[in-house]
């Protein structure tokens, strides 16, 4: 299953259609997010977050738009090798952690349910995290996420969750319903979400109440 070499190569998606760029996109774009605010963060991960956060929030649009945008493609391969090699090196999150056992159940891209739950996690963690004694210093690392993608040294954590709102819209990304899953199913969700490895990650603890609220906004 390890392979001995990973050929990362932009010129064999510069023919991906647009809604497989968005989905395979976003995953990349979320594999530099959740490890950087993560609850065991590194220094060599930050590097590559640091540096393919900014990458992505640019590039991404416009492989979206002109597939065929090369310089949009180089960045959106090296966001998806520093995704690979930040996950690997650090955690993921809820994201991830929701996205495993929804994949699971239902036949459904994998970065497009990433993307339909982003910023609904941003949103509940940062709210989880400002109500916390001990939540400052990951709050304080998605307020440089929030300043890195909209480019605002000023931008506030309502910014940033409407920055990644409109990014998923401009990016046609759909929400869970579209893809079969049931409010019905959200009890087994949940409980297999937070037996998931990603779920572990998360930079605060969700309880079922949470977990719910997520679903439900990105429902």
């Amino acid at each position: 299953m390890l392979p001995s070499i990973a050929l990362v190569d932009p010129q064999f998606t510069t023919k991906l259609p647009a809604e497989i760029t968005a989905s395979s996109g976003m995953d990349a774009f979320i594999q530099v997010i959740e490890p950087y605010v993560c609850n065991a963060p590194n220094a060599m991960v930050d590097m590559f977050c640091k540096d393919a956060i900014p990458r992505a929030a640019s590039a991404l649009p416009r492989a979206y738009k002109n597939g065929r945008d090369i310089e949009a493609r180089i960045n959106m391969s090296w966001v998806s090798l520093m995704g690979g090699l930040s996950l690997a090196n650090a955690k993921l999150g809820a994201v991830h952690g929701f996205a495993g056992p929804i994949g699971g159940m239902y036949r459904s891209p994998h970065g497009a349910i990433c993307a339909a739950l982003l910023t609904a996690v941003i949103k509940v963690n940062c709210e989880l995290l400002a109500k916390s004694s001990d939540g400052d210093v990951i709050l304080k690392r998605y307020i440089e996420v929030f300043r890195w993608v909209t480019g605002s040294e000023h931008a506030s954590i309502k910014d940033g969750i409407q920055w990644f709102d409109e990014l998923c819209k401009a990016l046609n990304i759909q929400p869970l319903r579209k893809f079969g899953v049931q409010r019905s199913d959200f009890e087994e969700i949940i409980e297999k979400s937070s037996r998931s490895s990603s779920m572990r990650g998360n930079p605060v603890q969700l309880g079922a109440r949470e977990m719910s609220r997520i679903l439900e906004m990105a429902y």
